[in-house]
């Protein structure tokens, strides 16, 4: 059973989630709250495996009680997954540095917020496809402005020209086929279940592939894997 925490201050909009995850097996809404405050209270009454996140609320918002509820050594085993209307680039980092484990938009389907909840529960970090083009656009594409990292991407080095060309970690050239492969489909936003059924694998073994590539680059999660590619050029812009 994956046990949730609804946090939005907007009634219909905590109400509709809770339907939606209410209404699936193996999922059940322990509680909800109205701000971020509140939701760090309830998240440590409760101990939810999972909290469903807004960020725009009043006396602390989603980005703030994110960073409590993970730096809370109790509350190690609660993932938290953004659902915001706001994906834009500021937001998304802001939430993957205070430990979010996933990010997506309420424009999203109920299928995909069910699938995102248990996808946060399972270990993996997750990203819409909307905010990981805000990712790639901020800080891979040319003019996007960003800062060269984000949380722990490697950055660009100087060649001998002067230019900035990103660092391509040695672990790339290690990489098996089928990692190559499992690579591509992350970079393309896939989750595990969907990379298991491109590649006609497992949703375990899927799993394994991903966490293998990340041990090789030295990446935390999958966020940083979706940077690598593009930074690296193994895979285009275009190619998403």
């Amino acid at each position: 059973m994956t046990t949730v925490l609804v946090v939005d201050d907007q009634p219909l909009i905590r109400q509709a989630v809770t339907d939606i995850l209410d209404g699936e097996d193996g999922v059940e809404v322990v509680g909800d709250a109205v701000n971020g405050r509140e939701a760090v209270m309830r998240a440590s009454a409760l101990r939810p495996d999972v909290v469903v996140m807004d960020i725009r609320m009043p006396e602390l918002d989603g980005i703030g009680a994110t960073a409590e509820i993970c730096a809370d050594p109790l509350l190690a085993g609660t993932k938290v997954l953004i659902l915001t209307t706001f994906e834009e680039d500021e937001y998304l980092v802001a939430a993957l540095r205070a430990g979010a484990s996933g990010f997506i938009g309420k424009g999203a389907e109920p299928d995909e917020i069910v699938r995102a909840v248990r996808a946060v529960h399972a270990g993996e970090s997750l990203l819409s496809p909307v905010a990981t083009r805000s990712l790639i656009e901020k800080y891979v594409l040319p003019g996007g402005g960003g800062a060269g990292s984000v949380s722990g991407t490697p950055s660009s080095v100087k060649s001998s020209s002067g230019a900035s060309s990103p660092a391509v970690p040695a672990g790339l050239a290690h990489l098996t086929d089928r990692e190559r492969e499992v690579l591509l489909l992350v970079a393309r936003g896939r989750a595990n279940a969907e990379i298991a059924t491109d590649l006609v694998i497992s949703p375990h073994t899927a799993k394994t592939h991903v966490n293998r590539i990340m041990t090789k680059l030295d990446a935390h999660d999958r966020a940083q894997l979706v940077i690598l590619a593009y930074e690296t050029g193994f895979l285009a812009p275009g190619a998403a």
